[in-house]
């Protein structure tokens, strides 16, 4: 029986890959360069993939240096033609982050200290907005952790309930008054530090939190950077 292959690259594994591009093109490393074995742990370290069948081949810095070679057919500045066996989210990863190499910076730092704070049984699910999240999985993960604080959370609502009401501080949306007893209480919480600087912020203070709406708290994850809460209330008005 033919052995299973290994899962394919996720958007966090390609981010660190694209890093590493960027600061060392593949033309003038091989697969044993330092930074390539180091990713390789990395890779294997992180909390994403639980289904490994081919454990040994996994991200191991042959494989690792191969993906970097991928990339190389997007690159302007190569006249090659590169590896071209990759998939479409490589291509997806470099439209998105090529022209901002130090933000890429910054989200594979992030990725990687993330990821020693992530809760590794909670990784292993399909999530749609996890998967879809441009940062990839690690961040999202840390970033709904913030919002979803239990102790700041209630005192941020508490905080509303001093005015009256638990209204959203975009479009003034209030659950309770359009569901009655079943929205009574409910509103969402919006982190609004960057996901860039988690590895520069320290905790979660009642001022990083937003109550909003699902709606609008949708709308200001569809962008990056993300739209801050006046931008919206503009677009709202």
């Amino acid at each position: 029986m033919a052995q299973a292959r290994n899962p394919k690259w996720d958007r966090d594994e390609l981010i660190l890959a694209l890093d590493l591009y960027f600061r060392h093109n593949p033309l003038n490393i091989n697969s044993s360069h330092v930074e390539v074995v180091k990713l390789s742990q990395v890779l294997n370290s992180l909390p994403i993939h639980s289904n490994k069948p081919d454990a040994e081949r996994f991200r191991n810095p042959n494989g690792v240096y191969m993906k970097l070679c991928n990339f190389m057919r997007f690159d302007p500045s190569y006249h090659g033609t590169g590896l071209e066996r990759g998939g479409k989210l490589e291509e997806q990863i470099w439209n998105e982050f090529a022209n901002d190499p130090d933000n890429l910076r910054l989200i594979a730092q992030s990725i990687i200290e993330g990821s020693h704070q992530t809760d590794v049984e909670a990784m292993y699910h399909d999530d749609e907005d996890e998967t879809a999240f441009p940062e990839g999985r690690v961040l999202y993960r840390q970033h709904r952790s913030r919002e979803r604080n239990k102790t700041l959370v209630a005192r941020a609502k508490e905080k509303a309930l001093e005015s009256g009401s638990l209204r959203c501080q975009i479009c003034g949306f209030d659950f309770y008054e359009k569901y009655g007893d079943l929205g009574k209480g409910f509103i969402e919480c919006h982190h609004t530090i960057p996901v860039s600087e988690y590895t520069r912020t320290i905790g979660t203070k009642l001022s990083d939190l937003v109550l909003v709406c699902s709606n609008c708290h949708r709308m200001l994850h569809r962008r990056r950077p993300w739209l801050s809460i006046d931008q919206l209330k503009r677009l709202v008005r």
